[in-house]
């Protein structure tokens, strides 16, 4: 192999070839090497020259970068001093990567081979190069796969990178070859949405006729100075990492003799880069960005779904979830804002309808829109009084005609008789017609009788050991006045007479009788006081109960504890001392004197005034005429007859009349009138009181008209006075409207 040779196949052994166009390259070389050795050592540069060239301009081989300098130039000057010992070194060529190995990108930055693997390259230690299994001729279009750009892991020296392909001319770049162009090799900046047009039209082939130049690294070489190589980025973008793929080193050719191609040394591991188009005076390369391979071809994915495929799904997720939010505004704000409290005020709507939908009505009440009272024609009444202490008298729930005297405390006698009656009663009360438990006679109550005749005090005759009923006993406490039987009713009743006692004076105070002291059951102490007024208001509630109404009405009763002598206390008949009763409708109530309280009585009488019937009561105080009892007695059916001669009967309301309305509670009235004449006993000058109620029941939420819904009431008590009243129009719920309206 003579010089020239030599040196052309050490610049070959020091680059590496692209995956099928690299084989064409060494192919080519190797063939040159041996027609050369077998031609004389005058063969010309222009014949080497030519012979390189006969691989064709798709060959696969390419001017080397300033990085892959020719190993001739970047050797030592002791090589280049011995250009004989060069020209032994055996070209070993690196295996083609296989269609699954360039289809994985890679995604590190091609750096420069250093210093030291150019020394290495042209020291003896060049990369073997193993030939293509067909043998086919440098002119051979290579494969439509791409070459895969391998990244230099640590550890992992000699790995090799192929080279792209060198321009055609030395003024004018080469356009490359989609077909058998290397794949783009990408630098730390590459963007891949710069990526060129990825079906680019493949350059014109070589004119056959025409015999291509010879390449611009075959014909010039450069000095130690110009050696100086500038990495310029196209674009200052990161690229997307992907995990290389280790290439496995190809080991060189050992010292007993391997075969040419067997394996290369640690100093043949350089970097690819795609070497620019420049001129000949151009000293400065920059990297890149070849077109984008065929859609033949297998590309890398790059991580944002371009035309080189969808991006990985991590990559696809980061996309989705990193997408920077849109510009705040005004109008977004508002929109915004009007979205959510639209949303909370619309559902907050329909919790309200529901709520006020659903909600119970308010029940419907009656309202008095009449008159509430009536006055009687006439001036005031005038009645016959007595002319010393006091006298009252009311007409039972309409009110007072009149009263005479200054209403002051009086010793009442054995009218406080009555409140003993009516608290035995009212804690031990009676049905009509029963007699009740038996009461025990006790010792006090029989020498009560004893010192009482001697005393000339109202006593009935009973000895100890006796049982009377209690029907019996409150007949001789009420008739007859006996002042030992009412004692014995309250050690019965209380145990001790002071402790009903103090069951007397509370009842007062609840009955409002202001002025009413009382000191003993049966009134006979003078310290027991009262007036007219508190006395009625007593028989008033007395009279309530049907058993001391019957007792009160009572002429007479037949004692069974008395011995049926000829005296009063001992007779078996025991009569009423009221002898008022039972005539003038008079129905009692009670008599009581004393000579420091003179002749007393509360009177009732009953009359009948229209369709109803009336109840007079009154009581006539502090009568000291002789008889005392007599003159109260006259004074008391005086009084009787001028009230009954007082009281008529007139129509306060006619018969529908309307008197009031039914107010549902939502806003809804409906009108209701009387349903007959409504009468009441009045007398000249009364004025009696008019009420509407519901008389104990319901009202409906809905009614026809003519319904009953009350009752239009003068009066209360035996005086009482009440009419039915109906509905005018028909009565309806409430709209839903006023449902959804209503505060309440």
């Amino acid at each position: 192999m003579n010089e020239k040779n030599s040196a052309k196949a050490g610049e070959l052994s020091g680059k590496e070839a692209a995956p099928g166009d690299e084989a064409d390259a060494v192919n080519a070389a190797e063939e040159a090497a041996d027609r050369a050795e077998a031609r004389t050592d005058t063969t010309s540069a222009d014949q080497a020259d030519k012979e390189a060239d006969e691989a064709g301009p798709n060959s696969g081989g390419s001017e080397p970068t300033q990085d892959q300098a020719d190993p001739a130039d970047q050797a030592d000057p002791a090589d280049q001093a011995d250009p004989a010992a060069r020209a032994d070194k055996t070209l070993v060529a690196m295996p083609p990567v296989s269609r699954q190995d360039s289809a994985q990108p890679t995604a590190d930055a091609v750096s420069e081979p250093d210093e030291g693997q150019a020394d290495a390259a042209t020291s003896g230690s060049e990369a073997a190069r193993e030939p293509r299994d067909d043998g086919a001729a440098s002119s051979t279009p290579p494969s439509d796969e791409q070459p895969e750009q391998r990244e230099e892991q640590p550890g992992e020296e000699g790995r090799q990178q192929p080279e792209a392909d060198a321009p055609k001319s030395p003024e004018a770049p080469a356009k490359p070859d989609p077909v058998s162009a290397p794949a783009p090799v990408r630098g730390p900046d590459a963007n891949p949405e710069s990526a060129p047009d990825p079906d680019p039209q493949p350059a014109p082939g070589p004119d056959p006729a025409k015999k291509p130049p010879a390449p611009s690294w075959a014909a010039r070489r450069e000095s130690d100075s110009e050696r100086t190589s500038e990495f310029v980025a196209l674009k200052p973008d990161l690229p997307r990492p992907t995990s290389p793929r280790p290439v496995t080193p190809t080991p060189g050719p050992s010292s007993s003799g391997e075969k040419p191609g067997a394996g290369s040394g640690d100093s043949d591991r350089t970097r690819e880069f795609t070497a620019p188009s420049r001129a000949d005076n151009d000293r400065t390369m920059a990297l890149t960005r070849p077109p984008a391979p065929s859609a033949a071809a297998p590309s890398a994915s790059s991580g944002t779904g371009d035309a080189a495929g969808p991006p990985p799904p991590l990559d696809l997720l980061a996309q989705l979830t990193n997408t920077p939010p849109k510009a705040e505004t005004v109008g977004r704000t508002v929109a915004r804002r009007i979205k959510i409290w639209g949303t909370l005020v619309a559902l907050l709507a329909v919790v309200l309808v529901a709520v006020q939908a659903l909600r119970p009505l308010p029940t419907p009440t009656l309202k008095l829109t009449g008159k509430a009272s009536h006055s009687a024609d006439g001036g005031a009444l005038s009645l016959p009084w007595p002319t010393e202490g006091q006298a009252v008298v009311d007409i039972d729930g309409l009110g007072r005609m009149g009263s005479y005297g200054e209403m002051k405390p009086l010793p009442i006698g054995s009218v406080a008789k009555v409140m003993t009656t009516y608290l035995i009663l009212r804690d031990h009360p009676l049905k009509a017609g029963d007699k009740g438990p038996s009461i025990p006679v006790d010792q006090k109550a029989e020498d009560d009788y004893t010192n009482g005749v001697t005393e000339k005090e109202s006593v009935v005759e009973v000895k100890a050991g006796q049982q009377i009923s209690e029907l019996e006993a409150l007949q001789a406490v009420m008739l007859p006045s006996a002042n030992n039987v009412a004692r014995l009713l309250a050690r019965w009743d209380a145990s001790t007479e002071e402790a009903f006692i103090k069951k007397m004076n509370d009842t007062a105070k609840e009955l409002g009788m202001t002025n009413t002291t009382y000191t003993d059951a049966s009134g006979l102490i003078e310290s027991t006081v009262s007036t007219a007024e508190d006395q009625v208001k007593l028989a008033k509630r007395a009279m309530t109960n049907p058993v001391f109404r019957q007792i009160a009405k009572l002429p007479s009763y037949q004692s069974t504890t008395t011995s049926g002598g000829s005296t009063l206390e001992t007779a078996r008949t025991q009569y009423n001392f009221n002898k008022l009763v039972p005539l003038n409708g008079v129905v009692g109530i009670k008599t009581g004197s004393t000579t420091k309280a003179g002749g007393n009585l509360v009177f009732a009488a009953e009359t009948t005034v229209g369709d109803s019937k009336q109840l007079i009561i009154g009581a006539v105080f502090g009568q000291h005429k002789t008889p005392i009892i007599g003159t109260a007695t006259a004074a008391s059916k005086s009084l009787i007859l001028a009230a009954d001669k007082a009281l008529r009967s007139e129509t306060v309301v006619k018969k529908g009349e309307v008197v009031g309305q039914v107010d549902d509670g939502l806003g809804g009235m409906v009108p209701v009138v009387a349903a007959k004449d409504l009468t009441v006993p009045v007398w000249s000058g009364a004025s009696v009181a008019i009420k509407l109620t519901d008389d104990g029941k319901a009202l409906p939420h809905s009614a026809n008209a003519g319904t009953e819904v009350g009752m239009l009431t003068v009066g209360s008590g035996a005086g009482e006075a009440k009419v039915p009243v109906t509905l005018k129009d028909d009565l309806s719920e409430p709209s839903f409207g006023a449902k959804l309206t209503r505060l309440g």
